[in-house]
């Protein structure tokens, strides 16, 4: 069959898999040859720590790309295809790589990020100048952008809503895969001078994490293992996501964030098993529908990436100063006096993961006990969370805040103590990252502070020297919150 196209170069990005991907499936489909390239953007990479479980990730994840399609073009006669790699600013690498293969089209799949769209548009600029054409594809998501729209063809801020929308949109059509494997002969054999094994994190001038030792399954098939193991557990979904102690979420996050899953095999398990009745399922795709839900508030809003959505809470004023700044230490460092969030804490610090319920408690902690801004947490957040997304974490945050679109009442305000004592009432995930506290007999492990003396000195507890004291009485906070959000309702 005539094709459009000579030669094709694929850049993939946040999806990091051969199956069911958008992009891939039309550049094969559209060239007589693709090359395939990942770029190690050091615009991105420069203003990390030297030590990110998400280079690690990425860089595992590409090896094994990079073994897929070798073995995709080797089943179609095609010897040396693979990943071409490269270390270097994508505005820089992807019109170079351009010439040097004579490539007539780069193709890529959507990435909505503010900064990921001026990226893409410089790229395209420089592409243009140069005759090649550049096509992008949706992929990370179901729906995006404007294609899920009001009765008055306004995007949504309101979820419910949308999410009835949604459903009523979804058909098989949307959640149908790619057949990529069809046209996988058209994959090019990579030059020789770009036969390299994929760079080792030393040579991106990075260090090795604790990425393998917590047994983080990386690529596609470590997403496809996981999703396996959760498949079996969906149905319990509704009845277990909010106890961290349990095995109830799909830790499927970070595998969604790099797409080494599809979101369409996802969401079409999801959404048959709800037909079936299943209330797990249907809580999950909830879940998944949230996703798509803050995505398409990002690229129709683009404000809420620095201010709140709703400019009215602009207005409030944040603690700030020295004393502000020691009570954002407290809380990054997992030393507030209040176990559940603190345990939360120091489970992001040493795994880069925390669990949903936990986000909001320690979200709503930053904000409504220590009067903090949320963009300190959401900031923090992003340099920790191995699953980081700009738009889920922004929502998360603005919600938790009562700032964004959909979100809590500002007078809603999380008890960290009440919150401990029903989801997590053994105390199983509190004593699993704070073994300080073990000793202490259940009902005094949520609060310790009210402990007795001997249940402090039996279980080896001091409070204010191997133990913090509560750095802010909950009662006074949540006052000095409602004064804070009363500009709001003035307004």
């Amino acid at each position: 069959m005539d094709k459009k196209y000579t030669t094709g170069l694929m850049w993939f990005r946040r999806d990091l898999r051969t199956h069911d991907n958008a992009a891939l499936y039309h550049a094969l489909k559209s060239c007589r040859q693709v090359f395939c390239v990942f770029v190690f953007d050091r615009d991105i990479l420069d203003a990390l720590l030297r030590a990110d479980r998400r280079v690690e990730f990425i860089r595992e994840s590409l090896v094994e790309l990079d073994a897929q399609l070798c073995q995709l073009g080797l089943e179609h006669g095609v010897a040396h295809a693979g990943l071409i790699v490269r270390h270097d600013t994508a505005a820089s690498a992807l019109p170079a790589l351009a010439t040097q293969l004579s490539v007539d089209v780069v193709f890529a799949n959507h990435d909505d990020e503010p900064q990921s769209l001026a990226r893409d548009a410089g790229v395209q600029a420089s592409l243009a100048a140069q005759g090649t054409a550049f096509h992008s594809f949706k992929d990370h998501v179901i729906f995006e952008r404007g294609e899920v729209l009001t009765l008055a063809g306004k995007p949504y801020s309101v979820f419910t809503p949308y999410k009835n929308a949604w459903l009523k949109k979804v058909n098989a059509f949307y959640l149908s895969d790619y057949p990529v494997e069809k046209y996988a002969a058209a994959l090019a054999s990579r030059p020789e001078a770009e036969r390299q094994p994929v760079p080792t994190l030393a040579d991106l001038g990075f260090e090795a994490t604790n990425l393998s030792a917590l047994k983080i399954p990386t690529g596609s098939r470590g997403g496809a293992a996981l999703f396996e193991d959760f498949a079996g557990r969906m149905a319990r979904y509704q009845s277990t996501r909010d106890f961290p102690a349990l095995k109830g979420p799909s830790y499927l996050g970070v595998h969604l964030r790099f797409g080494t899953v599809s979101i369409r095999q996802l969401a079409a398990s999801a959404l048959a098993q709800s037909h079936t009745g299943c209330e797990g399922a249907a809580t999950w795709l909830s879940e998944l529908i949230w996703r798509d839900f803050y995505a398409q508030i990002l690229s129709n809003f683009p404000h809420a990436a620095q201010r709140a959505f709703k400019p009215t809470y602009d207005a409030v004023v944040w603690e700030q100063g020295a004393q502000a700044e020691a009570l954002f230490t407290a809380w990054c460092e997992g030393r507030t006096g209040y176990p559940l969030v603190d345990a939360a804490m120091v489970q992001l610090n040493q795994t880069g993961y925390m669990h949903n319920r936990l986000r909001m408690v320690t979200a709503s902690f930053l904000v409504k006990d220590l009067g903090l801004d949320w963009r300190w947490g959401e900031r923090y957040f992003a340099q920790h969370l191995n699953d980081f997304d700009l738009a889920s974490n922004n929502g998360g945050w603005q919600w938790a805040a009562s700032t964004g679109c959909d979100a809590q009442p500002y007078f809603r305000i999380f008890n960290p103590l009440s919150q401990s004592e029903k989801f997590d009432a053994d105390g199983k995930f509190i004593r699993r990252y704070l073994p300080v506290l073990a000793g202490l007999p259940t009902r005094a492990l949520h609060s310790p502070w009210l402990a007795s003396p001997m249940e402090l000195l039996a279980a080896g507890v001091t409070l204010g020297e191997n133990y913090p004291r509560p750095i802010v009485q909950h009662d006074q906070a949540r006052a000095l919150t409602l004064q804070r959000y009363a500009v709001v309702k003035a307004a």
